[in-house]
Order: C-alpha cells, then sequence, then structure tokens
C-alpha cells in the first residue's frame, strides 16, 4: 500500500507587515521556497506532477493560480501544473493533506505542496471586500448574525472556557519568550531559506511584560480580553514540502524526514468559529489509534491566545510540547502560507528531538480545522 512522506520542508523568515518581505511580490515569495526545496533536495523540477499551494485572499498579485505563477517565476518547465486552493487559514495544512491523496492513490509520485500570503501587498479580507456581503439570508438567518467574526469568535471562546486577560497575556508573552530562545539555539537555521539577507523572523518581541500588554485597548469589546498583543500578528511568508512515497523516494536516494500518518477535518460552530481544532484532534487521533499522551509535539496555530490554551484544556496535552517554538502571536499568521510554515516546524523539531509523533491543526474561518498527524522516520 502506497504511503505519503515529506522528503524536506523549507519556509522564509516570517516577515512583519510592512516589514522586510513587504516589497517582495508573493508569486517570487512562492518561488524563492520552490527554489530552495529543490536546491536541497536535488528535485529536478520536471519530475514533479502538480503544484498544490495555499493562498487565503485570491486577488490582485496573488489571484490568476498563484501556484501557477509560482512554478514559472521559479523558472521550473512550463509542464509543471499548479492549482491553488483555500480552507481560510489551514490552506496550505490542505494543500499538504491533497498531495498526501494523490499520491497515496497513485495518480502523482511527486507533489511539492506549500503556501504563501503577502499581507502587506494584499490585506486581509480583500476578497470579502470585492465580493460584498456574501452570506446568503439562509447562514445568517440559520445562526442569528449579519457577519461572523474571528475576534468575537475569540472573545466567545475566553468567555467560555474562564480565560482572564492576565492569563491570555501570559500566554502570549510565553510564546514570544519561546521563540527567542529558539531562535537563538538555531532551531530555525536548518529550515528557513534567507530572502534578500534576512534569515529570522521579525516580529518576536524580547522585552514585553504583563504591564506593557496590560496598556492595549481591547479591540473586539470594550470591556473585551482580545487585544494585539495576544492575537497573531499580520504577516508575510512561504513554505513548501517535498510530498512523495516512500518507494519513490528510495528510488531517488532521498531520505524522508517523516510520514503523513493521519489527516482530518472537521467542521463547527461558525459563529464561535475557532473552536473545530479540538474537534479536529480527536478525530485525527481516532483515526490514528493514537492517544494525546503518544505525540510528543503540537503546533496549535495561535490565531489568538484562547485558541491553544482553550484546546490543551480540553485534550489534556503536555503544556510544555504545546507550540515550543512559540507560535504567531511572537512571529505572526501569513494566512495562506501558515498551514506550510507551521508544519516545517514541526518536521524540523520532530527531527531535532527525535520525537515520533507530531500534531499539527489550525483554526479556520467559517468554524473548520485541518488536523495532521506526522510519524518521524
Amino acid at each position: 500500500m502506497r504511503d505519503a512522506v515529506i522528503v524536506d520542508a523549507v519556509r522564509t523568515p516570517i516577515g512583519r507587515r510592512n516589514g522586510a518581505l513587504s516589497d517582495i511580490h508573493p508569486a517570487k515569495l512562492s518561488a524563492h521556497v520552490l527554489t530552495a526545496l529543490a536546491e536541497r533536495s536535488a528535485l529536478d523540477p520536471a519530475d514533479v506532477d502538480d503544484v498544490i499551494w495555499g493562498c487565503v485572499s485570491q486577488v490582485g498579485e496573488q489571484s490568476s493560480n498563484i501556484a501557477r505563477i509560482a512554478a514559472l517565476t521559479a523558472e521550473w518547465p512550463e509542464t509543471v501544473p499548479g492549482t491553488t486552493v483555500t480552507r481560510a487559514c489551514g490552506s496550505s495544512q490542505q494543500a499538504v493533506s491533497f498531495a498526501a491523496a494523490a499520491v497515496m492513490s497513485g495518480q502523482h509520485d511527486v507533489v511539492v505542496a506549500g503556501g504563501v500570503e503577502s499581507m502587506s501587498r494584499i490585506p486581509m479580507g480583500s476578497a470579502t471586500t470585492i465580493l460584498g456581503d456574501s452570506y446568503p439570508r439562509e447562514v445568517t438567518d440559520r445562526y442569528n448574525v449579519e457577519k461572523f467574526s474571528q475576534g468575537i469568535g475569540a472573545e466567545m471562546m475566553a468567555e467560555r472556557w474562564g480565560l482572564s486577560r492576565a492569563e491570555l497575556d501570559e500566554f502570549a508573552l510565553r510564546s514570544h519568550s519561546r521563540a527567542a530562545e529558539a531562535t537563538d539555539a538555531g532551531a530555525f537555521t536548518r529550515q528557513i531559506t534567507p530572502v534578500d539577507g534576512y534569515h529570522q523572523d521579525e516580529g518576536i518581541r524580547r522585552n514585553g511584560s504583563l504591564e506593557s500588554l496590560a496598556e492595549l485597548a481591547p479591540v473586539f469589546k470594550e470591556d473585551g480580553v482580545i487585544h494585539a498583543g495576544n492575537s497573531s500578528q499580520i504577516s508575510d511568508g512561504a513554505g513548501a514540502l517535498l510530498v512523495t512515497t516512500s518507494e519513490y523516494a528510495a528510488a531517488r536516494g532521498w531520505t524522508p524526514i517523516v510520514r503523513i500518518h493521519t489527516s482530518s477535518v472537521v467542521g463547527d460552530d461558525p459563529r464561535i468559529m475557532l473552536t473545530a481544532p479540538i474537534a479536529a484532534t480527536k478525530k485525527a487521533l481516532d483515526r490514528a489509534g493514537l492517544t494525546i499522551a503518544n505525540v510528543g509535539a503540537f503546533e496549535i496555530n495561535e490565531a489568538f491566545a484562547p485558541v491553544p490554551v482553550a484546546w490543551q484544556r480540553e485534550t489534556g496535552a503536555d503544556p510544555d510540547a504545546l507550540n515550543p517554538l512559540g507560535g504567531a502571536i511572537a512571529v505572526g499568521h501569513p494566512l495562506g502560507g501558515s498551514g506550510a510554515i507551521l508544519m516545517t516546524r514541526l518536521i524540523h523539531h520532530m527531527k531535532d528531538r527525535s520525537i515520533r509523533f507530531g500534531l499539527q491543526s489550525m483554526c479556520e474561518a467559517g468554524g473548520m480545522a485541518n488536523a495532521t498527524i506526522l510519524e518521524l522516520l
């Protein structure tokens, strides 16, 4: 039976909004990781059956099938196709799942999966702005809302799980601290391909305190607990992963890092929107025949601090294994690129620490979540 393995994974540093990567066209940012992946693995691009690329705001420079444009920008043969997918923030994690399904089914042998988002150049919500109020009355009537808000969803999560602002701010500070420690220890060096001389994630703050966070005003509710300091940063970035089968990898002399053990995707309440990683994790573990204690590292995207905090409470996961290298609160969340970037971080962390199983999950607009379990080879 064919399996799906990841031979290598590479990412750009994550740039702050209007920062180090903001002058780079998203197709060029994508081409940068495609080129780096091919060079690192001695991949002949002509052997790639498809490029599956996640991108959320598919307008402007990110329109016209950014996957295909990225492959052409990388000067890969025009015989290499590309397709762009969106599952909101989980778009490039979904791209990996599609790639795994394609190679396991025998439709493809080699797929490059990943994603990109340049939030400096294509502001968040650009596609929604063009489409206007795109919710049918059947949806708004069903949930008794005029629109859905992730920020309000984060406030709802904090209220449901009784999470105080101090607790969420402490988690945010921990994210920055862990990201800084990982950076200083060289944990990201091997996975990051420098861009124009930039080789570190740009958003890390090293001198934060509860007192400084307390000065930030709530964003979504006047008396709320969610603010810029305990939310993910608006960012630019891209990541790419080489997906194939064990058999094909052996024939090419590649040594895969991990096997894509199990994938799941679920839907949940679109009003609160951010709770689905809890259900996706349970579904993935049940399918895999594993327990939460079997998993040695978790990447739960820090869209807002209540997401990983509530997830940890519900799953009982080891807090020390949750986002051990920090997360999006510290380094940023370039939407369509985040799934690939998180998986790249997880894969290399598993290899560095000889961790057998790792799990990744991300909340997604519309009340969805992907979960992926990786097994070290």
